[in-house]
């Protein structure tokens, strides 16, 4: 029997985050952005040694801060060092699902220059977030033109 090198469902690449209480964090994802989990998978002390969720068409990862093996997140390191992008139907009722669970707005929901609408979070556990909704098809000439005109 043939296995193949991406599980199937996956993309080639997948988020891992590593958080300050996992457990939290399933919750939090779970109502803030609709996502399903996966796998949970418990370590001897009731930590979360690996954990899997998946919001739409995409997996992401978690697990427990691990600091003796060099594993922690952005809540221990000061600030997180990448960003998600998260694209959905309806940007605007996530967004607002994502605060109300309690994520922190860091950027406004508006319509973008590059032809998404999108507005940026951070999440309890120091992740940042932005959720679009595409709806312009440019070309790379007129993402030129609008981003010289964004910035002045």
């Amino acid at each position: 029997m043939s296995v193949s090198a991406i599980p199937e469902g996956y993309h080639s690449l997948t988020p891992y985050l590593i958080v300050k209480d996992a457990e939290a964090a399933l919750a939090y994802y779970a109502k803030a952005l609709g996502a399903a989990e996966v796998l949970r998978m418990p370590m001897p002390d009731g930590k979360i040694g690996h954990a899997e969720m998946k919001v739409g068409d995409s997996h992401f990862m978690l697990a427990e801060e691990m600091p003796d093996m060099g594993f922690v997140g952005p809540a221990s390191l000061g600030g997180a060092g990448v960003s998600l992008m998260l694209y959905t139907e309806d940007c605007d009722a996530l967004f607002a699902q994502a605060l109300a669970a309690g994520g922190e707005q860091l950027r406004a929901m508006e319509d973008q220059f590059y032809g998404d609408r999108a507005g940026t979070f951070k999440d309890p556990f120091g992740h940042v977030w932005t959720i679009g909704t595409h709806k312009e098809e440019l070309s790379p000439e007129e993402l030129t033109q609008r981003m010289a005109a964004a910035c002045g």
